[in-house]
């Protein structure tokens, strides 16, 4: 083989490698909404929303979930392959073409937030039915975070319930803010998720990790899964 062939060889796996290496992405919106209006929302994203995020193509799942402590009340997860599913012509497609039921939903949302993420420091497998979310300070070193997530998700699989772990990094480009998302405090902060089997567990990892992040307890909020819709379960 010459050299410039085993070049290229090498360069295009490579290429290809870290494209299997790329992290997951993943869609995070939390909103509040009115009594009068829960209903027919919450129809709308069972019946509608879901099933219609998950059919993006790139798209890995669709799970929702309610506060039990701490909100905003409602959370939807949406993971994906990578971040470049967000870009995809099959992402704005699907913003072009929203049926009026999504854009009447869309609207009641009350104190929303979005942002897409890149998931990183992932420790663990599966979907737990419990969900602490721990917002976390700006880091003055992003990769130094990734470790130190890294390492307390390693502590945290010790514990008995402890499902996965992983840290939310929000994308400044393509977290754009929903239609009643407020600006004037807007703040693209790191996010920790802990996935637990159990409610106990749940609240004991939240406890430990920000007391070991020095995180304020006060800002985090822990939800119950509703359901989760994964891409491949769709016919």
């Amino acid at each position: 083989m010459s050299e410039r062939i085993a070049t290229e060889a090498t360069e295009n796996f490579a290429t290809e490698s870290t494209a299997r290496m790329s992290p997951h992405g993943m869609l995070f919106v939390a909103s509040n909404v009115d009594a009068a209006d829960e209903a027919d929302f919450n129809q709308w994203y069972d019946r509608e929303h879901v099933e219609e995020r998950a059919r993006i193509e790139g798209f890995i799942s669709a799970a929702r979930y309610e506060a039990v402590q701490g909100g905003p009340k409602y959370l939807g997860l949406y993971r994906t392959g990578s971040l470049s599913a967000f870009t995809s012509a099959a992402y704005k497609a699907a913003f072009r073409r929203q049926t009026p039921w999504s854009v009447a939903n869309l609207d009641r949302m009350r104190q929303p937030m979005r942002r897409v993420s890149e998931v990183a420091a992932s420790v663990g497998q599966g979907s737990g039915s419990w969900l602490a979310v721990l917002p976390l300070a700006q880091p003055e070193d992003p990769l130094a975070l990734v470790d130190q997530i890294a390492e307390v998700g390693g502590e945290l699989s010790a514990q008995a319930g402890f499902v996965q772990s992983y840290l939310l990094m929000p994308d400044a480009e393509l977290s754009q803010p929903l239609p009643r998302e407020s600006l004037a405090d807007r703040q693209l902060l790191p996010i920790l998720v802990i996935e637990s089997s159990a409610e106990t567990a749940s609240a004991l990892a939240l406890r430990e990790a920000a007391k070991r992040l020095d995180a304020l307890p006060q800002q985090a909020a822990r939800y119950i899964l509703k359901w989760k819709l994964f891409a491949k379960e769709l016919v």
